[in-house]
């Protein structure tokens, strides 16, 4: 990913990382640049009637503050940052350092371009099968566009390593209520497309799934 090289050169100037445990809120000011170093966040926005919309994971290594940056300019809903991994560990530094070293390097300003390309193309994807999907061909496009974030192969099938709930896909697919999902899962439970496994989703028909995305 295109982020790693901003990576390596904050680890090479021994940058402090700051630590958050799981479900806790990053309380970002918009003076500083996020790197998130290891662990999953999510991102969601909060809507006028005190809805929460979930729009992405991000995964690290990921520049957290540029995609917000990106979604502050097509909203003017509050964003939120929650830890959805067991830690996440995050740099922090100002907007003039950042700025500096993304002039100073032009294999940086190559990541910063990508990390741009990448983002867009994935918002157009989120977009297309958001509106173009049934609410079931919403979860199921939300599910496969998991696996290759979390997917782990094992001999059973895919199994998405990261507890997702059902308010989460929710949040995710544009469904009011989490029963909606409830009864997708369990339709898709019933025709051996998932299972689950210790709270985590096992992908048994991934072309079930990728018919949708």
């Amino acid at each position: 990913m295109g982020c790693e090289c901003v990576l390596k050169f904050l680890e090479r100037n021994n940058m402090p990382v700051l630590t958050k445990k799981k479900h806790d809120h990053l309380m970002y000011d918009d003076e500083c640049i996020y790197i998130l170093k290891e662990g999953v966040v999510k991102v969601s926005m909060i809507l006028e009637d005190g809805r929460e919309f979930n729009v992405t994971y991000l995964k690290a290594p990921d520049v957290i503050s540029l995609f917000l940056n990106e979604l502050n300019q097509v909203t003017i809903h509050p964003l939120r940052v929650r830890i959805e991994s067991e830690e996440a560990g995050f740099y922090c530094i100002s907007k003039e350092m950042f700025e500096d070293l993304v002039e100073d390097n032009e294999n940086v300003k190559n990541c910063i371009d990508t990390y741009y390309r990448e983002k867009l193309k994935k918002a157009i994807y989120r977009q297309q099968f958001m509106t173009m999907n049934s609410k079931t061909g919403a979860v199921c496009a939300f599910i496969y566009r998991l696996i290759p974030l979390f997917g782990k192969t094992t001999s059973k099938g895919i199994l998405i390593d990261l507890f997702v709930t059902n308010d989460d896909i929710a949040g995710f697919c544009g469904i009011s209520t989490r029963n909606s999902v409830n009864r997708i899962l369990r339709g898709l439970r019933d025709e051996k497309v998932i299972q689950i496994v210790n709270n985590k989703i096992l992908i048994k028909n991934v072309d079930y799934l990728k018919q949708y995305a």
